[in-house]
C-alpha cells in the first residue's frame, strides 16, 4: 500500500492544542463545543472558522496552528486561536475553561459524542474504553525533507518518550480518584487498538505494510487511525509527537514545542553526518513509559541500550546544554529554557495534587486552579519529589 510522504521544510512546527470547557459554577465539564464552534463560524469568512476544530467529545475544542518556522510563532497563533474561543466563552458567562490530561471529576458517561461518523464507528468498535476517552492533550508536528528519515526520527525519539511525558504529566486524577499516577492519560489512552507504543519497523516500505495489513482486515480505513504516542504523518510530512498531555499555559507548550523540534533537528543532523541514533529496546522503552506515567518527573528513567538509569530531571537538564546550540539555530533558545521553568515549578501532575491538598480533598479547587493557569500562567514555584523508580 504505497502511502505518500508530502513535501515539508525541514524542521517547521505546527502545534495543536486541546481545550475543555467546564461549567464555571460547578467544575464540571460542559457539553457546549459544538455551540462554540457554531459562533465562531459565523463569525469567519466562509462560514467556517479555519483552524479551531471539534473533538471526540462536544466539551472539547481543539486549535491547531499554521505551518511556522518556529516555535513563538506557532505559539502566538494558538494563543490568539485562545483568545478568540475565551471571547466566545466570556460572552456566555457561564464557562470557562482548562487544559490538562484529565478532568479531575467529572463521570465518563455524562459526556455527549461529537456527531461525526467516524467518532460513532471510534466508539462502537472500542465501546467502555472509548468512552472513556475523556483525556486532552498536546500534538507537536516537526516537517522533515526526507521521507526516509522519518522511522529513524522515530525511533530515536522513543529514548525521550519519558521525558515528554514526565515534562507534560497532568492527569493524577480520574474520575473524582487519586490514580496515584502523574499520567493517567498515557495508561488510559493506550486502550485503544491502534495507540499506544509504536512497533519496531524497518523502513518506510515496512510501514506501508503495516498500514496495508491493518487496512485489509478492517481495524483502520487509513493511515490518520494510527494513533501511536509518536507518529509519521504523511498527510503533512512531518513526524508527530501526541505523547504529551494536555498543559495548561502557553509557555509550557511553547518548551515542549521547542524541546521537540530541538530534538528532531539533532536527530536529522546526526543522520546526515551519517550517525546512527540510540534506539532502546523496546521492553525498555515499554518500561519508560510506565515509570514516567506513574512517577512523572520523580521517575528514573532508563537511557541506553546497557541499562543506565538517571533521573528524568537530571537527564533533562543535561539534554538543554546538548541542544543549546540546536535551539540557537532554530530560534527556540528562550523557549527551550522553559524545560527549567517546570522543572523548577514542578509539572501540573504535581501542582494540582499539592492544590487538592491545600483544598482538603476538594476537586473543584484543582478546576479553578487549571483554570485559573490558563488565565493567567503559573503562580509559583517549588521543588517537587524525589526519583522512583
Amino acid at each position: 500500500m504505497p502511502i505518500e510522504f508530502a513535501h515539508s521544510r525541514r524542521s517547521t512546527v505546527g502545534l495543536e492544542w486541546e481545550i475543555a470547557i467546564v461549567d464555571r459554577a460547578t467544575g464540571e465539564l460542559a457539553s457546549i463545543g459544538d455551540r462554540v464552534l457554531e459562533l465562531l463560524d459565523a463569525g469567519s469568512p466562509g462560514g467556517k472558522h479555519p483552524s479551531i476544530t471539534s473533538e471526540l467529545l462536544t466539551n472539547t475544542v481543539e486549535l491547531v496552528s499554521e505551518v511556522h518556522t518556529t516555535i513563538a510563532g506557532a505559539v502566538r497563533d494558538l494563543e490568539q486561536q485562545l483568545a478568540e474561543v475565551r471571547a466566545v466563552i466570556d460572552g456566555l458567562g457561564e464557562y470557562e475553561l482548562i487544559c490538562s490530561g484529565s478532568h479531575p471529576f467529572s463521570q465518563w458517561y455524562d459526556q455527549h459524542l461529537t456527531d461525526k461518523p467516524r467518532y460513532h464507528k471510534l466508539i462502537e468498535r472500542t465501546r467502555w474504553w472509548g468512552r472513556n476517552m475523556m483525556i486532552w492533550g498536546v500534538h507537536v508536528h516537526v516537517g522533515l525533507e526526507d521521507r526516509d528519515k522519518a522511522l529513524p526520527i522515530l525511533d530515536g525519539l522513543l529514548a525521550y518518550l519519558p521525558h515528554l511525558q514526565a515534562l507534560s504529566a497532568s492527569s493524577p486524577f480520574w474520575a473524582g480518584v487519586d490514580t496515584g499516577y502523574a499520567s493517567n492519560r498515557a495508561l488510559m489512552f493506550q486502550q485503544l487498538p491502534t495507540a499506544g507504543l509504536p512497533y519496531p519497523l524497518a523502513d518506510w516500505a515496512a510501514y506501508e505494510r503495516y498500514v496495508g495489513d491493518l487496512v485489509r482486515t478492517g481495524v483502520i480505513e487509513d493511515h490518520s487511525e494510527v494513533r501511536w504516542d509518536i507518529r509519521p504523518s504523511p498527510r503533512w510530512g512531518t513526524v508527530e509527537v501526541r505523547v504529551c498531555d494536555g498543559v495548561s499555559t502557553a509557555a509550557e507548550i511553547a518548551a515542549i514545542g521547542a524541546l521537540v523540534q530541538c530534538l528532531v533537528e539533532w536527530m536529522s543532523t546526526r543522520l546526515d553526518d551519517g550517525e546512527t541514533l540510540t534506539v532502546l529496546q523496546p521492553w525498555y522503552v515499554r518500561e519508560n513509559k510506565w515509570r514516567a506515567a506513574r512517577y512523572g518527573l520523580a521517575a528514573e528513567v532508563i537511557t541506553d541500550v546497557s541499562g543506565t538509569e538517571k533521573p528524568v530531571a537530571d537527564d533533562l537538564r543535561e539534554l538543554l546544554t546538548t541542544l543549546a546550540p540546536i535551539a540557537e539555530r532554530l530560534g527556540c533558545a528562550a523557549e527551550l529554557q522553559g524545560v527549567r521553568a517546570t522543572l523548577d515549578a514542578g509539572a501540573s501532575a504535581q501542582r494540582q495534587l499539592d492544590v487538592a491538598r491545600a483544598a482538603g480533598g476538594d476537586l473543584r479547587a484543582v478546576v479553578a486552579h487549571l483554570a485559573r493557569e490558563l488565565r493567567e500562567g503559573v503562580a509559583s514555584h517549588g521543588d517537587h519529589g524525589a526519583s522512583a523508580r
